[in-house]
């Protein structure tokens, strides 16, 4: 990678966790960009190795835990899954609104597949699902989805056997505040209530971090002639750096709009107004255009939050083709995977911050994940507190304060769902 684009992440991502290892150093001199064949083999024997490695802590269960039964509940658009162990054990997880349409995967497919296992056995399970049962006729989101939910469930359960926080079953704590930044989106709007929206939503919480759309797509308008508003990212793009000042974080997302020379084009402009990362410059699964951007710009690229498999992450980094890993939970299938791509990032010197989808209690479980990961980046996704799940937290209040969220230090993941609010939910059936 060139020289200049390391030191510009170094600044950019400061703030973040230092990662534990360097990048390895090419044998071609003269092209910097170049690796060879053994270089990139060695590259990938290492992030092989990552992938093997399991992550839950089994040593922490001396005697099995055995899943005696797994249930997907429903209220209005509310979803939970409990699990109970043969002993009695119980852990709760709240699912991704999509099980509207993609509980018959969880029904069919995981819910029997689960019954009877050793939860100590996550990693194999998850592994076992992915290359051996399902994946040759489910993947992506349509499989992950339903598999995260049952595994933050089972993750609880843990966690609550064990007395210690979700968390600590698969890293160790790095970072017992998350700081965040607002997410906005606001794309199809002209340029002056697009920028009005943005003001409110950065008034309302005490942040230090924003992240922005660029670009004209738009996945919520029906009208498929849509082209935007041209001209407008140009004109927000200085704006908000003008109105912000230097104490703010700048990031932005085109969500795959540009081709390779637009990106570029726009890259340069975030990096004249000192933005921080661009995410998403070309299509997610474009790696070599993704790579062909990064490598022409200093602004840190970012990808990943649409990526199902370790197959193009394990590409990416290999070939130094982007320099922030953004798994999403619950897209991904659940915290174990997703660390599992952390780690491969920070054996390359990357940066992870994981997308967050979905409302409920997401953005919980999206900085469970960014606590123990070694090397998060310096601000995570926020979407707001606002959730139709009724919880108590007693080891933290979930708000922001000076632009961070202190994660909960409580069994499992931290929180105590209202039993009144559980029993509203009914048994999900096919």
């Amino acid at each position: 990678m060139k020289t200049n684009r390391r030191k510009f992440i170094s600044k950019a991502l400061s703030g973040g966790i230092a990662a534990s290892a360097l990048p390895l150093v090419s044998i071609n001199q003269g092209n910097e960009n170049y690796r060879s064949p053994e270089e990139l083999k060695a590259r990938y024997d290492r992030l092989d190795k990552i992938i093997r490695q399991p992550v839950l802590k089994k040593e922490l269960f001396k005697s099995p835990v055995i899943i005696e039964s797994l249930e997907l509940l429903r209220y209005e658009g509310s979803f939970l899954c409990i699990v109970r162990s043969k002993d009695g054990a119980e852990g709760i997880s709240v699912g991704h609104s999509s099980l509207s349409t993609l509980f018959p995967i969880f029904l069919k497919n995981l819910q029997p597949f689960f019954i009877g296992q050793d939860a100590r056995e996550l990693d194999l399970i998850l592994e076992k699902v992915y290359i051996y049962n399902f994946n040759f006729r489910l993947n992506g989101i349509a499989l992950g989805l339903p598999l995260a939910t049952i595994e933050f469930a089972i993750l609880d359960m843990l966690g609550r056997i064990a007395g210690k926080p979700a968390g600590l079953l698969i890293g160790e704590i790095h970072n017992p505040d998350v700081a965040v930044y607002v997410a906005t989106e606001f794309r199809e709007k002209p340029l002056e209530e697009h920028f009005d929206l943005i003001r409110k939503a950065v008034a309302e919480y005490d942040a230090h971090a924003l992240k922005v759309k660029v670009g004209y797509q738009f996945a919520g308008t029906k009208d498929i002639h849509y082209q935007g508003v041209p001209g407008k990212t140009e004109k927000l793009i200085p704006l908000l750096r003008k109105t912000y000042g230097d104490n703010m974080y700048l990031y932005a997302d085109s969500n795959g709009y540009y081709n390779v020379s637009e990106a570029i084009r726009v890259g340069r402009l975030l990096e004249e107004y000192r933005y921080s990362y661009f995410e998403e410059p070309v299509m997610y699964d474009h790696f070599e255009e993704i790579k062909e951007v990064a490598d022409a710009l200093t602004i840190p690229v970012a990808n990943g939050e649409q990526d199902q498999s370790f197959v193009h992450f394990r590409w990416s980094l290999a070939n130094d083709g982007l320099d922030i890993v953004q798994p999403d939970i619950y897209y991904f299938g659940g915290m174990i995977r997703a660390m599992k791509v952390a780690l491969m990032a920070d054996a390359f010197g990357k940066t992870i911050i994981p997308h967050m989808s979905g409302g409920g209690l997401g953005f919980l479980y999206d900085y469970i994940l960014v606590s123990v990961v070694p090397n998060a980046g310096a601000h995570h996704e926020f979407k707001g507190l606002d959730t139709n799940v009724k919880f108590e937290c007693p080891t933290s209040s979930l708000k922001v304060v000076d632009g961070k969220i202190k994660v909960p230090t409580g069994p499992g993941m931290g929180v105590n769902i209202d039993p009144d609010f559980v029993s509203k939910h009914k048994a999900v059936r096919m």
